[in-house]
C-alpha cells in the first residue's frame, strides 16, 4: 500500500497549497495589482497516469489465463500429448524441465483438454475456473506445447521433402502446423506480458486554467541616449501591404474529326486465242500400159483426197480487285487565355517625436521595452479513475486488409505475357473435355479461330495417248498439281495399249527404268514409280509434276496415274518410313490460331488491367480521402474489438453462427444489414435467447469502461510476424497517426474504469465474472475500493470526466485548518477553524488528509461530512464524525471542494504582445 499512500499523499498534499487569491485574485487584491480576467480564462483538459507497482498475485487474473488457453487453439488429444512429453525421460533430464513437469498437474491437463477444438465453445468451462491456477503451470504447459508442435512441423517438413509425388504431404497441412507453432509462441508471450505487470493503475483527471493577469515589462528593445540640452527626433514607422490577385481563365476547345476513304478498283482482263489447223492432201496418178497378144490397151487413173481440220479456242479471264483504305484523324485544338490582375496596396504611417534633454549638466536616456502578457495558470485535479492495463496483439490487422487488397491489385499490373505453347494447340479431345482442345482455348480467350485444315485430294489423271501406229513419239499429259505445303509420297501408274498386227510396240516412262517393248497389246500396272525399283521417281516432288512417256507403234493407249501426298515436314525425317514429326500446313494453322488466341488474350488482359487500375485508384482514394475524425473513430473501434477478443477469448464471435441463422430466418438482408423493419421481429423464443446470450457480458464491458478515455500505446514489431515486416514497413498513409496504427505489432491499452464500477470490474477481470462473483486477490480489491473512496472524499459533486466549459461560473475550493482534538461520534460536532468564511451550509466538507491512518485498523482517517451549521466566523458544524482527528501537533485540513476540483498548483506564464513600454532615466552611474 506504499504506492497508493504516496499517491494519496500527493493528493492530500494539494490541500496544503497556500491561498494566493489575495495576491493575484480579484478578492483582497492589492491596489497596484491588476485584476485577473477570469471571464477570459482558457481551459485545457489533461490526465496523469500513475502505474501501481504491486507483487504479482498468486491467484486471480482469470480472464488473462482463460484468454491465454483459448489462444493456444488446442488440437484434439494435444493435452495428453503434452503430458506424455512432460513425463518423458528425455524431457526430465533437465532440472528446469523436471520442475515444469511437476507444476503441470493431471487436473490441469484434464481442464485444458476441455478446450480442445473438438469441444463446442458453448460447453467450455467458465473463465473463473482459472482463478487458482498458477501462472507458472500455464507457462510450463505452453512451453511444452511449443516443443511438441515444433517437432510435428519438422516431421511434416521432412516427410514432404523425402516423399514421392503420390505420397507427398499437402502444403497446407505443413503450413497449418507452422501456424500452430506461432499461435502457441504468441500466447505464451502474451501471458507473460499481461501477468508480470500490475494491471491496476490510477488516472488523475486534471485541468489547466489560464486567465489573463495583466502586463509585465519584457526585454529591452532600444535605447536613445541624450547629452545635456541635446535634442533628437525619433521616427516610428508602421507599414502594411495588402496584395490581391484576380485570375480569369477562359478556355476554348475545338475538336474535329476527319475520315477519308479511298477505294481502288483494279481489273485484269486476259484473253488467249489459239488456233490449230491440220491439212492432209493425197494424190495418186498411175498409168498402166499393158497388152496381150490379143488386146492392146491403155488406162489412166487419178485420185485426189484432201482433209482439212481447223480448231480455234478463245480463253478470256477477268480478275477484279477492290481495295478500300480509310484514314481517320482526330484533332483537338485548345486555346486557353489566363488573365491575372494583381493589386498591391500599401499603407505606411510615420510618427516623429522630438526628444530633448532639459538638463544642462546631466545626461539622460530613453529605454524602449516590449510588453509581455501575464497569465495566471492553475492546475486542478477534479477526478480519479481506476485503470486496467492490457496488451493486445496486432491492433491494426483488420485495417490492413484494404492495404493488402491495394497491394494485390497493384501486383497484378504489369506487362502482358502469353505463355501458351504452340504444342498445346491441337484438335484432339483431351481428358475431361467434350470438344477439341483448340476450341476450348478459343472459348477461354474469347477468340474466333479457324478449324484445322483438311487433307486435300490427291492429284491424278487418266488420259488417252495419241496414236502412232507406226513410228515414235513422246507424249506429255497435263501435270499433276500437288497442293502447296504437300509433296508426293507415292505415284502409281497403269496403262493399256495395242499395236497393228504384226507390229510390236514399246512404252517407256522417261526418267525411270520402266521400259516395256516388243509387245502387241495388254494391260500393265500398277507400277509404283516412286519406289526404289524405279529410282524413286518424283518422290517428294512438289508443285507441278510432269510425267512424259516414250511410245512407239502404239494405238488405243490409255494411261492412268494416281498419287498419294503428304504434308511437307519442317523437321528432317529421322526415319523416312515413319510419319513426319510436323508439317508446314499444321504448323501454319497452329501459328495462325496462336496469334489469334494471343491477340484475344492481350485484349482481355488490357481490359482487365484497365479495370484493375480503376479499382486500385478508387481503393487508394477510399483509403486516403478520409477525415481525421473518422480515422480516430475507426482506430478506437479496432482497439475495442481487440480488447473484447482478448477478454472474451479468440473463440468469441461478435456475430455467432446461431445468431446469423436467426437473422436469416427473420428475413434480414445479411449482405446489406437491412432488417427488423416490419411489424414483428420474426424470431421465436429460442432464436431470441440465442441473440441475447452474450448481452450481459457485452453490456457490462461497455458500461464499466470509459471508452472515450482509453489510452493506447503502440509498439512496432513486437508480436508482429517477421514474414510481414516487409509489407508492414512499406505501409503509407497521409495521416501520421493512422500510419503508426497500421504499423504497430502490439498495443498497450489502458482501460479507464467508470466511476462506481471499480469493484465489479476487478471482480470481472481477476475472478472471471460469474454469479456470485469470484473474489480476486484481496489486495487488488482493496486498492479498487480505496481509489473509489478517495475519489468520493476529494471530488464530490464534480462534473463527469473531461467536463466542457459551462456558462455557470465555477467556484473555487474553500480551505481552512483546525487544531481541535475530535473523537468519533454519531452526533453533530462543532469544529473550530481559523476562518469559516465562504463555507456553505449543506455542502460536503473533507476533513483531514489521506496520508494519515488510524493505528487501530490501518484505515485512512480522511472522511467527508455534511455541514449542518456555521455558528460564527471560526466554527463550522458537521453532522457526525466517523473517524477521530487530532490537530494538537499538526493542524488538520478542512476542505470544501469546489466544482473545479482541488487546486494542485499555481504559477504564472508570459506570452509576447505587440505593445511597447518607455522609461526615461537620467542617472547613468548605476549602468556602468
Amino acid at each position: 500500500m506504499s504506492e497508493l499512500d504516496a499517491s494519496g499523499a500527493e493528493h492530500g498534499g494539494s490541500q496544503d497549497v497556500p491561498r494566493t487569491e489575495g495576491r493575484v485574485g480579484t478578492e483582497g487584491a492589492l491596489p497596484d495589482s491588476p485584476p485577473v480576467l477570469t471571464g477570459s480564462a482558457r481551459e485545457i483538459s489533461k490526465a496523469t497516469l500513475v502505474q501501481l507497482r504491486l507483487p504479482v498475485p498468486p491467484t486471480g487474473q482469470a480472464l488473462i489465463k482463460s484468454a491465454y488457453v483459448r489462444q493456444l487453439r488446442l488440437r484434439p488429444d494435444e493435452a495428453s500429448t503434452v503430458r506424455d512429453h512432460l513425463r518423458s525421460t528425455e524431457h526430465l533430464r533437465s532440472t528446469d524441465h523436471l520442475r515444469s513437469a511437476e507444476e503441470v498437474s493431471d487436473d490441469l491437463i484434464d481442464l485444458l483438454a476441455a478446450y480442445e477444438q473438438r469441444t463446442q465453445p458453448s460447453l467450455l468451462p467458465p473463465p473463473s475456473t482459472f482463478v487458482d491456477v498458477p501462472v507458472q503451470a500455464l507457462k510450463a504447459f505452453g512451453d511444452a506445447l511449443v516443443e511438441v508442435r515444433r517437432q510435428r512441423a519438422a516431421r511434416l517438413a521432412a516427410e514432404r521433402a523425402g516423399a514421392t509425388t503420390a505420397e507427398a504431404v499437402p502444403a497446407d497441412l505443413e503450413g497449418l502446423a507452422q501456424q500452430d507453432v506461432r499461435s502457441a509462441l504468441v500466447a505464451v508471450r502474451g501471458l507473460l506480458a499481461n501477468t508480470r505487470a500490475t494491471p491496476l493503475g490510477m488516472l488523475n483527471l486534471e485541468r489547466l486554467e489560464m486567465a489573463p493577469a495583466g502586463l509585465e515589462r519584457g526585454e529591452l528593445i532600444a535605447t536613445v541616449p541624450l547629452a545635456p540640452l541635446e535634442e533628437t527626433a525619433v521616427s516610428h514607422k508602421e507599414w502594411s501591404v495588402r496584395s490581391k490577385e484576380f485570375t480569369s481563365i477562359v478556355t476554348d476547345s475545338l475538336e474535329t474529326v476527319s475520315e477519308t476513304g479511298v477505294t481502288d478498283n483494279t481489273e485484269l482482263s486476259q484473253s488467249t486465242s489459239s488456233q490449230a489447223q491440220h491439212s492432209n492432201q493425197f494424190n495418186v496418178t498411175a498409168t498402166v500400159t499393158g497388152g496381150i497378144p490379143v488386146i492392146n490397151g491403155s488406162a489412166q487413173s487419178g485420185f485426189t483426197s484432201q482433209d482439212s481440220k481447223s480448231q480455234s479456242a478463245t480463253d478470256s479471264t477477268k480478275h477484279s480487285t477492290q481495295l478500300t483504305r480509310k484514314a481517320s484523324a482526330r484533332a483537338k485544338q485548345e486555346h486557353k487565355i489566363t488573365i491575372s490582375t494583381t493589386t498591391v496596396t500599401g499603407s505606411e504611417e510615420t510618427s516623429t517625436r522630438v526628444l530633448k534633454n532639459p538638463s544642462q549638466v546631466s545626461a539622460m536616456r530613453v529605454d524602449y521595452f516590449s510588453l509581455m502578457r501575464k497569465w495566471r495558470v492553475r492546475l486542478y485535479r477534479h477526478g480519479l479513475r481506476l485503470t486496467y492495463d492490457l496488451v493486445i496483439p496486432e491492433p491494426g490487422a483488420g485495417l490492413r486488409r484494404m492495404h493488402k487488397e491495394l497491394a494485390d491489385l497493384k501486383g497484378q499490373l504489369g506487362p502482358f505475357q502469353f505463355g501458351l505453347p504452340h504444342s498445346e494447340i491441337t484438335d484432339a479431345i483431351l481428358p475431361g473435355e467434350t470438344q477439341p482442345h483448340y476450341r476450348v482455348l478459343a472459348e477461354r480467350y474469347g477468340a474466333v479461330v479457324p478449324d484445322p485444315p483438311l487433307p486435300p485430294p490427291a492429284p491424278q489423271f487418266s488420259v488417252g495417248a495419241p496414236q502412232q501406229e507406226e513410228g515414235w513419239h513422246i507424249f506429255t499429259p497435263d501435270p499433276l498439281e500437288v497442293p502447296e505445303g504437300y509433296r508426293v509420297k507415292t505415284l502409281n501408274m497403269w496403262f493399256d495399249t495395242t499395236s497393228k498386227k504384226d507390229v510390236l510396240f514399246s512404252f517407256k516412262v522417261l526418267g525411270t527404268p520402266l521400259y516395256i517393248q516388243d509387245q502387241t497389246q495388254g494391260d500393265y500396272g500398277p507400277f509404283e514409280l516412286t519406289s526404289g525399283a524405279y529410282g524413286n521417281f518424283m518422290l517428294h516432288a512438289t508443285g507441278k509434276v510432269y510425267i512424259s512417256f516414250d511410245m512407239v507403234n502404239n494405238r488405243n493407249t490409255t494411261i492412268r496415274v494416281t498419287s498419294e501426298i503428304e504434308p511437307i515436314p519442317i523437321q528432317p525425317d529421322p526415319d523416312p518410313t515413319k510419319p513426319a514429326h510436323s508439317d508446314r500446313i499444321r504448323d501454319k494453322w497452329q501459328s495462325d490460331v496462336w496469334n489469334l488466341l494471343r491477340d484475344a488474350a492481350q485484349s482481355q488482359y488490357y481490359e482487365r488491367q484497365q479495370d484493375i487500375a480503376t479499382k486500385a485508384a478508387a481503393l487508394q482514394e477510399q483509403i486516403e480521402q478520409v477525415d481525421t475524425l473518422t480515422l480516430r473513430r475507426e482506430e478506437s473501434e479496432e482497439i475495442m474489438k481487440g480488447v473484447l477478443r482478448f477478454l472474451l477469448g479468440p473463440d468469441f464471435a461478435f456475430m455467432p453462427p446461431e445468431v446469423v441463422a436467426a437473422f436469416a430466418k427473420a428475413r434480414v438482408d445479411l449482405e446489406h444489414g437491412i432488417g427488423f423493419d416490419e411489424n414483428d421481429l420474426g424470431m421465436d423464443a429460442t432464436a431470441w435467447a440465442t441473440v441475447r446470450e452474450h448481452e450481459d457480458v457485452v453490456r457490462f464491458i461497455n458500461q464499466a469502461i470509459e471508452w472515450e478515455n482509453v489510452v493506447t500505446f503502440l509498439y512496432s514489431y513486437f508480436w508482429d510476424v517477421p514474414q510481414s515486416w516487409n509489407f508492414v514497413r512499406r505501409l503509407r498513409h497521409p495521416d501520421a497517426n493512422r500510419q503508426a496504427f497500421l504499423r504497430s505489432g502490439s498495443a498497450r491499452v489502458v482501460l479507464t474504469v467508470r466511476k462506481g464500477w471499480e469493484e465489479d470490474w476487478v471482480s470481472f477481470a481477476e475472478g472471471g465474472f460469474k454469479s456470485p462473483p469470484t473474489a480476486p486477490d484481496s489486495q487488488y480489491l482493496t486498492i479498487a475500493r480505496e481509489i473509489a473512496a478517495y475519489d468520493d472524499r476529494n471530488y464530490p459533486g464534480i462534473p463527469p470526466a473531461n467536463p466542457g466549459r459551462s456558462a455557470v461560473r465555477l467556484e473555487e475550493a474553500v480551505y481552512a485548518t483546525s487544531r481541535d482534538v475530535l473523537a468519533k461520534t454519531a452526533n453533530p460536532v462543532s469544529i473550530k477553524v481559523d476562518s469559516s468564511k465562504d463555507f456553505l451550509v449543506g455542502a460536503l466538507v473533507v476533513i483531514d488528509s489521506a496520508d494519515k491512518t488510524d493505528p487501530a485498523d490501518g484505515r485512512v482517517v480522511q472522511e467527508s461530512q455534511l455541514i449542518t451549521a456555521i455558528p460564527d466566523t471560526t466554527h463550522i458544524t458537521v453532522g457526525r464524525l466517523d473517524r477521530a482527528h487530532d490537530g494538537s501537533v499538526t493542524p488538520f485540513a478542512v476542505l470544501q471542494p469546489g466544482t473545479k476540483g482541488a487546486l494542485i498548483a499555481e504559477w504564472n506564464e508570459y506570452t509576447p504582445s505587440s505593445g511597447t513600454d518607455i522609461e526615461i532615466g537620467s542617472d547613468l552611474g548605476s549602468g556602468a
